[in-house]
């Protein structure tokens, strides 16, 4: 029996429970120290009040005028190209819903620190009060001339759709929505590398995808774009298996999932969830948390050396040891504790790294490719079993190389400004990353970013 399954099976669901509510517990308090957790800080030389005649008036007028005659130059002679948005309307937020634009600020901020760490990526928060699609395409036109790229967050589906086709088609710079692209991209490098430790070939085997929304509509464009068989994906929503004949997966309320009824689902299964598993090679969950969400007697319903993906938080659709019970052979959540986390920040941080550093003009599906197969091949070239098949958020060395693949596919796909070469592009993207991680050691070691408060003096000594 492998150690972490005796580890697992130690744990109570209360216990569990308890450790998952410990961060919530935490938040507010730690918070309300900090009041926030981003901010503005000079990246220039300042020696003396004088220096500000360079930075600001009289001196600044000199490139403002060659902005004005070439607004490319924006780029180089402003922080633009590094500058993201992190966009919302508040109506989609982690497992909370519709809680409005305040409310979804401390997301924000927390999206705008991970792209900070873990990307060198300067991101703001930008929460909006509408819920109005075309608004809040307007808005990323307006305020294009500021930022090098736009990611959309936490809007409630269909409308995620429509703005990120909108947005891609009327802006220069990359748009990008992270619970659609970003989970797409940490799936497809999973699924790769499990499907090389189970030997099968990903291109030609059956996977279900259990949930429908934004995260497994983009998962199964961006599996097709890859090259796996549309006919071999099978789509469960909340009303049953996804196809062709259902009357009520119409174009008008739902395009995306209509064009994927029409080319999915080859055999014409039907049913609900337990057909959706019978004799198919991976399930990719992205629905409703668990626990028996996802039953035992399914998965052992699935082909031999079946892959699990239960990705809800703050518990997974089936605990990773009884779908192993049941015959999965990997099993991979969203949860730290848990062994091959299906991590959104192994994406998006990096992502953005490569298309800013060479001034991309949008983001494609191609991009997301690109990301994935260099976030697998790092894992691979490092060693992965069964219970490790994904880079972990720590080894930030992947990073700068996911970045370089990115940037790379950009140039190839004649969407960038600049076309540096991929030493170039290393070197700058480890020396921008290190730079952010270095900064923060050295604020914390002098004290100008305060230590935190104890958890005893948070949790009243309940820990």
């Amino acid at each position: 029996m492998p150690q972490h399954k005796k580890e697992l099976e130690q744990i109570t669901v209360e216990e569990l429970l308890a450790k998952a509510k410990k961060p919530t517990q935490l938040a507010s308090p730690m918070h309300k120290f900090y009041e926030g957790k981003v901010q503005v800080m000079p990246k220039c030389a300042i020696t003396s009040p004088e220096d500000f005649a360079v930075w600001y008036t009289p001196g600044v007028a000199a490139p403002c005028k060659e902005i004005q005659a070439n607004p490319e130059k924006s780029f180089e002679l402003t922080n633009r190209w590094n500058y993201v948005a992190v966009v919302s309307d508040g109506t989609r937020v982690l497992g909370l819903g519709d809680i409005g634009p305040e409310a979804a600020m401390p997301v924000m901020e927390g999206k705008a620190l991970l792209f900070k760490y873990l990307g060198g990526v300067d991101a703001f928060p930008i929460c909006l009060k509408t819920k109005d699609p075309e608004e809040i395409v307007r808005v990323c036109e307006l305020i294009e001339p500021t930022f090098g790229g736009i990611n959309l967050e936490d809007i409630e589906k269909p409308k995620c759709f429509y703005v990120l086709e909108k947005a891609r088609e009327r802006l220069q710079i990359p748009v990008w929505h992270d619970d659609q692209q970003g989970t797409a991209t940490v799936i497809l490098a999973g699924l790769i590398n499990a499907f090389k430790i189970v030997g099968k070939n990903p291109k030609e085997s059956l996977i279900t995808l259990i949930g429908a929304g934004a995260a497994n509509i983009r998962t199964a464009y961006v599996l097709i774009r890859w090259g796996l068989k549309p006919g071999n994906i099978i789509m469960v929503d909340t009303k049953g298996i996804v196809h062709n004949a259902r009357k009520d997966v119409t174009r008008e309320e739902d395009p995306w999932k209509y064009e994927l009824a029409q080319i999915t689902n080859a055999e014409g299964r039907t049913g609900g969830m337990p057909e959706a598993f019978k004799d198919v090679d991976a399930v990719v969950a992205a629905s409703k948390p668990g626990p028996d969400t996802i039953k035992k007697e399914w998965v052992a319903a699935m082909a031999d050396d079946a892959i699990v993906f239960a990705c809800a938080n703050p518990i997974p659709e089936i605990w990773p040891w009884e779908a192993k019970e049941a015959g999965a052979r990997i099993v991979a959540t969203g949860r730290s504790d848990f062994p091959n986390q299906v991590n959104n920040s192994l994406g998006f941080p990096a992502i953005f790294r490569g298309v800013l550093d060479v001034k991309a003009k949008t983001v494609t599906d191609d991009m997301c490719i690109a990301a994935a197969e260099e976030l697998a091949k790092f894992a691979e070239e490092r060693g992965i079993d069964e219970d490790n098949i994904l880079p972990r958020m720590e080894e930030w060395e992947v990073y700068p190389r996911e970045a370089v693949a990115c940037a790379l596919k950009s140039i190839e796909q004649g969407v960038a400004r600049v076309k540096p070469t991929k030493q170039e592009l290393y070197e700058r993207a480890v020396t921008i990353i290190k730079n952010a991680r270095e900064s923060l050691k050295l604020l914390m070691k002098e004290g100008i970013i305060s230590k935190p408060p104890k958890e005893e003096e948070i949790l009243g000594g309940k820990g």
